[in-house]
């Protein structure tokens, strides 16, 4: 038994629902309000203690496990889920090595000590006279002690030791403190307090663990304006976003995060109920921050200077570089870079232009209204290139729309639709008063993306598909043959969407599967397929997060067998796809069929929906019934 299946098999899904949504016993299930929309008419959520899974029948359209569940619910990630369910159901994850238990100690003690230094910071700011200038500077920000508190906003004092003996004093070493990054270091060994006379602002990671400091000039006399912790073992501001601890919750409510620079932009913004807002930390938004908030939402709004792109803007990156209102070094928006991402994480990326001289907190504090305005208004990254390019130029001169066309076309070169390359060409045809067919002629040949390469070859025969009926728990067995399968073969994802769509039936999705650990594989297969640095399976392996190499292990050792240059493991892949659906199709039914009876048990005899969802479901099985034929001479089961 795995550590997951051991800890569903311990813990109670009604249990862990409950908790956070009102279930009523309704039969031998439970339904409730859906947690992750607006619903207050008609309970569509749906937890089955027999399967031990959860559905929602209404916008959603989602459901899975318990680990499914608590991921959607917090924000977090497998990982996340994992140790929290686990220490819940009193499971014990596989021994550390003593190498990784010194590592995770150290990393619990340098933690330990910046939320002392939190702590003392904060009491310096509230409560010592020499804290009063730091304070003065906040409350003139309008910030009230609600923000204060929230982000535990603090005060260094103006000496060259204090912090370090107050530590030290603490029961703290000197190495400890070096180590993070609360200390700097002269070439003769002599250590001093790194953060002096400036207001301290902690930086959390998304959990909320404390990572580092930034640091903001009282004196107007001193340099750098702001001044971050050093990279250490828990601070690396290439993976962190400032303030998303407390903006997880509301971009997922909102479904979209605003993406500032600075730290102000955001407990600013914060302070007049705008919590969906976090700030990068670095001069470019790297694939990991951006990998991190698609957890959260797949919409991207990212706050630029009113000046910023027109007048900076290179003929060979695109990059448009300025300086930030509160902090000392440029920000680089590399538009083909946004454009790249978008595709890869298919991410619905905007820009948003703020009005000149103001930043977030500025918009916010002066006029709440406009803030909500501009954010709505957020434009694709093409137009707001293409529209920040044309500012203050003379578009009648021949030389200014050559030059425009050449920087404008390779961004949508780049696009992977061919609509929005032909939308956006239209437009950029209307703005230069260019005939659509010239800016074709003068439009760089496409480029065809590098196709990833066939994985070696795997000795032996195909796998012997599952055998037996069709029950509620065998859906699982059906999940775990696709993606044993998968992991060795990832390309055939492209073959099984091909014969889908000859069937007429829905292209495959991680949605295709209720276990929470093979939703996740399937998108790190889809993700392997989409880039390409690696091999699919060498993509997978390394980048696949630790917890899950047990069952990896598992699902490989189940299809060692397979032969990739046998037309029978396409066979094999598509009976035990065809009838994982059509098990799911079965549990539909009766799922609708418990909602009608449901229904009318309440006196609500409006059943035409449930009746169209059952009509949709049997013309799905008359589908799956005919692709069957393909692959066997049998429909939804497999022979032993």
């Amino acid at each position: 038994m795995s550590v997951t299946d051991e800890i569903k098999d311990r813990l109670d899904i009604v249990d862990v629902v409950s908790e956070s949504v009102e279930l009523r016993r309704t039969g031998r299930n439970y339904t409730g309000f859906c947690p992750f929309h607006h619903n207050v008419n008609t309970p569509s959520f749906v937890v089955f203690p027999e399967t031990q899974t959860w559905k929602c029948f209404g916008e959603c359209d989602e459901g899975g496990d318990v680990f499914s569940f608590v991921m959607k619910k917090e924000g977090w990630d497998f990982a996340e889920a994992l140790r929290n369910l686990a220490d819940r159901a009193g499971v014990v994850l596989k021994p550390l090595t003593p190498q990784m238990q010194e590592q995770q100690q150290e990393g619990d003690r340098l933690r330990s000590l910046l939320e002392e230094a939190a702590a003392f910071y904060h009491h310096n700011l509230l409560e010592t006279p020499a804290g009063k200038t730091a304070l003065e500077y906040i409350l003139g920000r309008g910030l009230g002690s609600e923000t204060v508190k929230a982000f535990q906003l603090g005060f260094a004092p103006n000496s060259w030791d204090a912090s370090l003996n107050h530590f030290r004093q603490r029961g703290f070493s000197v190495k400890e403190i070096r180590d993070s990054g609360l200390l700097s270091e002269k070439e003769e060994g002599r250590v001093y307090d790194r953060f002096r006379n400036r207001l301290m602002i902690p930086i959390r990671d998304r959990r909320g663990d404390l990572a580092g400091f930034g640091a903001r000039v009282l004196d107007p006399e001193d340099v750098p304006k702001y001044l971050n912790s050093p990279q250490t073992a828990l601070f690396d501001k290439s993976r962190l976003l400032f303030g998303l601890n407390t903006a997880g919750k509301r971009i997922r409510e909102l479904d979209q995060v605003v993406i500032v620079e600075g730290y102000m932009g955001v407990i600013g913004p914060y302070q007049h109920g705008f919590r969906n807002i976090v700030a990068q930390m670095g001069t470019a938004l790297t694939e990991y921050q951006l990998r991190t908030l698609k957890k959260y939402t797949s919409k991207f709004v990212i706050a630029m200077d009113s000046d910023a792109a027109g007048q900076k803007a290179t003929l060979r990156g695109l990059q448009i570089a300025r300086e930030a209102l509160d902090r000392a070094p440029e920000v680089v928006f590399d538009a083909r870079g946004l454009l790249h991402q978008e595709s890869r994480l298919k991410a619905d990326i905007r820009v948003l232009t703020l009005p000149p001289g103001m930043d977030p907190d500025d918009v916010t504090r002066k006029d709440p209204e406009l803030w909500g305005s501009l954010v709505e208004k957020a434009q694709p990254v093409v137009v707001h290139v293409m529209d920040t390019l044309a500012r203050d130029q003379d578009l009648d001169d021949p030389k200014v729309k050559s030059a425009l066309a050449s920087q404008v076309l390779p961004l949508i070169d780049d696009l992977p639709d061919a609509i929005e390359r032909d939308a956006y060409t239209q437009r950029l045809s209307r703005l230069l008063e260019i005939n659509e067919n010239t800016l074709l002629k003068f439009r760089p040949e496409r480029k065809r993306g590098r196709r990833p390469a066939v994985p070696a070859r795997i000795s032996g025969s195909p796998a012997k598909p599952p055998a037996g009926k069709v029950v509620p728990r065998e859906g699982e067995v059906y999940e775990k043959h696709c993606v044993g399968i998968l992991l060795r073969e990832p390309e055939l994802v492209y073959k099984v969407d091909r014969a889908l769509s000859r069937d007429g039936l829905a292209r495959f999705d991680e949605k295709d599967f209720q276990n929470a650990d093979f939703q996740i594989l399937v998108r790190y297969i889809k993700d392997a397929l989409t880039q390409a640095e690696e091999e699919p399976r060498d993509y997978i392996i390394n980048n696949l997060p630790g917890e899950f190499m047990d069952t990896v292990d598992e699902l490989l050792e189940m299809t060692e067998d397979l032969n990739p240059h046998s037309d029978k493991v396409l066979e094999d892949l598509m009976r035990a796809f065809l009838n994982l659906r059509m098990w799911q199709i079965a549990k539909q039914n009766d799922h609708y069929r418990f909602l009608q009876e449901n229904s009318h048990e309440n006196g609500d005899y409006k059943t035409s929906e449930y009746l169209k969802n059952i009509s949709h479901y049997l013309e799905e099985k008359h589908k799956i019934d005919k692709a069957m034929k393909r692959y066997t001479s049998r429909t939804a089961t497999f022979d032993s």
